[in-house]
């Protein structure tokens, strides 16, 4: 296992954060050994195409086995909100999870920390093809998958730089009605919506029922890439059990290499678990549409999300300081990246 071979590398980061806290005075917690495992890890993640690592390690066993005798326990999630309040109320250790609901968590608590990276791009704003121009969208009822996830944040900002106003209750220039992805594409289908600014495969299935891409996101973002999902984890489960967190990590590098040595095996396992989560499996052609609008990286691309942090406050759904120092901790992930010969990772 990974995590063995790394304790000693981590020995001399532990121990001098021991020494630290023990200057601290004598009633500083001891640092825990940097292969301290725990008996469970209980993981969260979404049926959406830009958690295909997720799905794929959970299915395939990639984390099960990197993790050995720790027992996983995973939970599913329609958006990020409710796996931050998961996260945050000790129902999970660890998710997968969008900038956005990471980015308010973190400002709110302290409580998390984000320790990769896991997809980029594969989210966009389909509506009606009689849609056009953003002018067109005043009046118009759109939907998100949750108030104030990723996507969410996304809409409500582009939509002011249009001169678009909204409300979190929905009023405004335009209607925002957060609803389950499920239900978005059955309601985009009957006509009580105008569009979605959704993740893949969701905004391929919206094309699919009638709709037009009015704004590709990545077109809104310097060189074309945004973060869509990232790892975080319980600080606490963090620092109690670091060698379980890096048993997780070279499960998920492990999982990042089965989606992207190959995407044909990885689709149909991720498509055979979205359609046991939803009950409907996706045709094969759109999935491999949807699948091409997605970047597979552990890389978290931080840039994109302290951008989007500011965009968030912009539309009102953050208040306060946005304070990011200490989101980060990407030596576990920099570490298995740099034993296995591969470019490390930044958190600026």
């Amino acid at each position: 296992m990974i995590r063995t071979r790394l304790a000693a590398v981590l020995l001399a980061a532990a121990v001098a954060t021991g020494l630290s806290a023990c200057s601290g005075g004598a009633d500083a917690a001891p640092a825990a050994a940097p292969d301290a495992t725990a008996p469970q890890l209980r993981l969260g993640y979404f049926a959406n195409l830009t958690h295909a690592p997720a799905i794929v390690g959970v299915e395939d066993g990639a984390f099960q086995k990197a993790l050995g005798s720790t027992a996983l326990q995973t939970s599913v999630f329609n958006a990020g909100p409710a796996a931050t309040e998961a996260l945050l109320s000790g129902a999970v250790d660890a998710t997968f999870i969008g900038p956005g609901p990471t980015t308010n968590a973190y400002v709110q608590s302290k409580a998390i920390t984000v320790i990769a990276g896991t997809a980029a791009n594969g989210a966009a704003l389909v509506v009606k093809p009689g849609i056009t121009t953003p002018a067109q969208l005043k009046g118009r009822r759109l939907s998100t998958p949750q108030l104030a996830n990723t996507q969410d944040i996304a809409l409500r900002y582009w939509l002011k730089q249009q001169g678009l106003a909204t409300t979190p209750t929905g009023a405004g220039d335009v209607s925002i009605a957060p609803q389950s992805n499920g239900d978005t594409v059955n309601a985009f289908k009957q006509g009580q919506i105008d569009g979605a600014w959704v993740p893949e495969p969701y905004a391929s299935q919206l094309v699919a029922a009638g709709g037009k891409v009015l704004v590709d996101e990545k077109t809104l973002w310097p060189g074309g890439r945004f973060v869509t999902t990232d790892l975080a984890v319980s600080t606490k489960y963090l620092e109690q059990y670091p060698g379980t967190v890096t048993d997780l990590l070279e499960g998920l590098i492990a999982a990042e290499g089965e989606v992207n040595g190959d995407p044909a095996a990885a689709q149909r396992t991720v498509n055979g678990a979205i359609g046991k989560i939803t009950g409907t499996p996706l045709p094969e052609d759109l999935l491999k549409t949807a699948w091409s609008n997605v970047e597979f990286t552990v890389d978290p691309i931080a840039g994109s999300l302290k951008e989007g942090a500011e965009h968030a406050k912009d539309v009102g759904l953050l208040t306060g300081d946005v304070d990011l120092a200490g989101l980060y901790d990407l030596e576990p992930l920099n570490a298995l990246l740099k034993q296995a010969g591969k470019p490390e990772v930044s958190a600026s």
